[in-house]
């Protein structure tokens, strides 16, 4: 069948495995996330879908310009591709027979905020969510579902003390608004940049094998 993006696929074995999808920053490809695959819990299908937007001398979500004074995004354009990545996870279900109720999005950078919109507004789509190093777009905050369409989802929210692109700031902004919804959040700081560190990536294949042996567990910050 054809798909809405380019993507990498690792298939698990069974009848409609969980799904993981993977969600790259600006400006990178479906291969850069896609490297973690044989350390991730293989329980899962995991797929890692090329940005639909050209950035640079890689792909994008959504259009950021490097200002003097800071980024600057345009932000409306996410919602568009929200609504393909809306469509491409209805593909992956149908092509590699993964289960839609458990359908985990894990993102980096702009990746990370991609996530955090369609968890914020398109709820359904989602039972799970991994945020490393992103940002809160306002909008999606703005345009929120129903308070109750979220509860119990765990979430993993990781940010990097040091990070010069999206400073720390930014994770406590994600952390603060996902404080006001019923979901299992577990929120953490680490001493790294921009980046994915050993910790980090540990903490994280941590929380995605507890998300598939324990789906009631309450996670905490």
């Amino acid at each position: 069948m054809s798909f809405s993006l380019i993507h990498r696929v690792q298939q698990a074995e069974g009848p409609r495995p969980p799904l993981l999808l993977l969600l790259h920053g600006v400006g990178s490809h479906e291969d850069d996330l896609f490297g973690l695959a044989p350390w991730l819990d293989a329980r899962y299908t995991i797929v890692s879908p090329r940005a639909p937007l050209k950035h640079g001398g890689g792909w994008g979500w959504y259009p950021i310009a490097f200002l003097e004074d800071g980024l600057e995004f345009d932000e409306e354009i996410a919602f568009e591709s929200a609504q393909t990545l809306e469509l491409f996870i209805l593909e992956c279900h149908k092509a590699y027979g993964t289960d839609p109720a458990r359908t985990v999005l894990m993102g980096f950078s702009q990746g990370a905020a991609m996530a955090l919109l369609l968890l914020l507004t398109r709820p359904e789509c989602l039972s799970s969510a991994v945020l490393m190093s992103g940002r809160l777009i306002p909008e999606a905050a703005e345009r929120a579902a129903h308070y109750m369409e979220l509860v119990g989802k765990p979430v993993f929210v990781a940010h990097g003390l040091y990070d010069s692109v999206l400073p720390i700031d930014q994770g406590r902004a994600i952390q603060a608004e996902l404080k006001r919804y019923p979901v299992l959040m577990t929120y953490k700081e680490y001493p790294m940049g921009h980046e994915v560190s050993p910790q980090s990536i540990a903490d994280v294949q941590k929380f995605l094998t507890e998300v598939l042996d324990n789906p009631t567990s309450n996670q905490r910050p």
